[in-house]
């Protein structure tokens, strides 16, 4: 009995550590590179604008059925755990892996674009970028080793500074008045295929911009008090997120216009040199950094909880239970952190986030259905908190998640055969684990 209890999680987290991990775990610096991708693929300010609340909304309808199946079923690792139940083992094994790859990538592309801001700042430490980018994560390794509740505290910090710097930034651009916004073109091309794919390919990096929005599911089983406090953070931290996303891209054209914000590897920058002069490249670096300290240390709090999950149905090795004093699931964290490390010596993440933005969608879309299925198969489950308008919002948001993967897999085929062939050698090394 005593070592069932050492390898279980402590319930130590509230709701404003919730909040900071879904802001913190969801805005970094897409939301300060994708406006000049975006502005290329579209060219239309209100196509645009659109194209961020079709993400922002589809992101909110998701959150009334996870909010549904998190405090229904509050377990470390988020939504495998719904996908398991409602559909069985396999189902389970497979979207936990996937879930568990999609949020295990980008603390090694963290850490890598945090070494590339600092060379911003100090360009004499330029051939020092890889050792940096292994300090960052052993430092942050060494942090949640030491506790949840140091983890839990860091969050809570750098989430509060970032929303200060964003705002500060918004604030900035709509004060500013020295370019007249160029008058919008009309466009008729709505209709054209190349507005079509662009309107996908501009989807895909908008969903990899939101993602993050449902990190609070994989701590319900660390939080004091789920039924609660996953609701309230789920629906404040996203609309919190929506309205930063869209404000951002409106006070980006207000200072330049579309033609000029189309050609911006890092919109946000070149906005800043406006309002600012040549130090508003530094502003904008260091705000992106503050933003990505956050982000880094949410995801290196979630791949673990995925792997403690998946380690305790059998999934993974055993020892990806072991939880130290501090409430950290150990071997789980250190698993994740060779991974990082071996993603950072190899540096190629192009493909990687393409993969990600595919698994992230086939698994939220996996977990939607995953509530239709249990509110028939199992309809006396205990649900503190039930989906608002429910079953429309789940089955538009499966519809909705059915309609972005076949965008995706339009826009993007290689991603979806490398899904393919995984699926494809997934079952049988899933019959291998079950007969162990």
């Amino acid at each position: 009995m005593s070592d069932v209890r050492k390898n279980q999680l402590q319930k130590s987290l509230g709701l404003s550590f919730n909040i900071a991990v879904l802001i913190g775990g969801t805005i970094g610096v897409g939301i300060l590179r994708t406006p000049g991708t975006i502005a290329a693929l579209l060219d239309n300010y209100w196509l645009i604008i659109a194209s961020w609340l079709f993400g922002g909304l589809f992101v909110l309808i998701g959150a009334t059925s996870y909010a549904e199946l998190a405090t229904m079923l509050p377990k470390a690792g988020g939504s495998y755990n719904y996908i398991k139940r409602a559909f069985g083992e396999y189902a389970g094994f497979l979207s936990g892996w996937f879930d568990y790859i999609t949020n295990a990538i980008p603390p090694a592309f963290f850490c890598i674009v945090i070494s590339e801001y600092i060379i911003i700042l100090f360009p004499n430490l330029r051939s020092y970028s890889t050792q940096m980018a292994i300090s960052l994560l052993i430092a942050f390794v060494l942090l949640h080793l030491s506790g949840v509740k140091n983890g839990s505290a860091i969050q809570q910090i750098t989430s509060f500074i970032k929303v200060i710097c964003f705002f500060a930034l918004l604030v900035a651009c709509f004060m500013y008045s020295g370019v007249k916004l160029a008058p919008i073109p009309k466009n008729n091309s709505v209709v054209q295929i190349g507005l079509l794919f662009g309107f996908f390919k501009s989807l895909q990096l908008i969903i990899g911009t939101y993602n993050g929005w449902n990190g609070v599911c994989f701590f319900a089983e660390e939080n004091e008090n789920p039924s609660k406090n996953i609701p309230k953070s789920l629906y404040s931290g996203v609309l919190l997120v929506i309205a930063i996303y869209v404000l951002l891209n409106i006070a980006f054209f207000h200072v330049l216009p579309i033609e000029s914000i189309a050609k911006s590897n890092l919109a946000a920058a070149d906005v800043a040199k406006i309002i600012f002069g040549k130090n508003g490249a530094i502003i904008v670096t260091v705000i992106s950094i503050f933003s990505l300290i956050s982000i880094l240390n949410a995801f290196m709090m979630i791949p673990p909880r995925i792997l403690y999950g998946l380690s305790r149905d059998g999934f993974f090795i055993e020892k990806g239970t072991a939880v130290n004093k501090g409430g950290t699931p150990i071997i789980a964290l250190l698993v994740s952190s060779v991974f990082s490390l071996f993603l950072i010596c190899i540096g190629s993440f192009e493909v990687l986030f393409s993969f990600a933005a595919f698994t992230s969608i086939i698994v939220w879309g996996l977990a939607y259905c995953s509530l239709l299925k249990l509110r028939i198969s199992e309809p006396d489950l205990p649900r503190p908190y039930r989906s608002l308008w429910y079953p429309w919002t789940t089955i538009i948001a499966i519809i909705a998640s059915l309609a972005l993967l076949a965008g995706f897999v339009y826009s993007d085929p290689k991603s979806f055969l490398i899904i393919v062939v995984i699926t494809i050698v997934s079952y049988p090394l899933f019959l291998i684990l079950k007969k162990k």
